[in-house]
């Protein structure tokens, strides 16, 4: 595990921080002064590859889609496949807030 390497009192305290926002108003504000827009954007982008990528699309329509380089969605294909399953456990429960938000 990379995060290992990481580990520490500043980045504890900024999932703490994370992990303490109430709601998606607070994440957009917190993140906007956190991050820079590219940098949130960036972040964003993983996510959506990881997500295309785990529906089965192929590199050309997801780097179409998304903008995304190769070597970003061979990265993210990479973690998908011998990370920590975090992008995994992420959009699972994405997937059953948005079915329960539907119903």
């Amino acid at each position: 595990m990379q995060i290992d390497k990481l580990r520490g009192k500043e980045l504890d305290q900024l999932f703490n921080s994370i992990l303490s926002l109430n709601d998606l108003e607070e994440c957009y504000r917190f993140f906007d002064d956190l991050c820079t827009v590219n940098e949130i954007q960036s972040l964003a982008q993983r996510l959506e590859v990881a997500r295309m990528l785990r529906e089965g699309k192929t590199y050309h329509k997801i780097e179409t889609e998304t903008g995304a380089s190769t070597a970003t969605i061979s990265r993210v294909k990479r973690c998908l496949n011998y990370g920590n399953d975090a992008y995994e456990m992420a959009l699972e429960r994405i997937k059953k807030e948005d079915a329960e938000t539907a119903e």
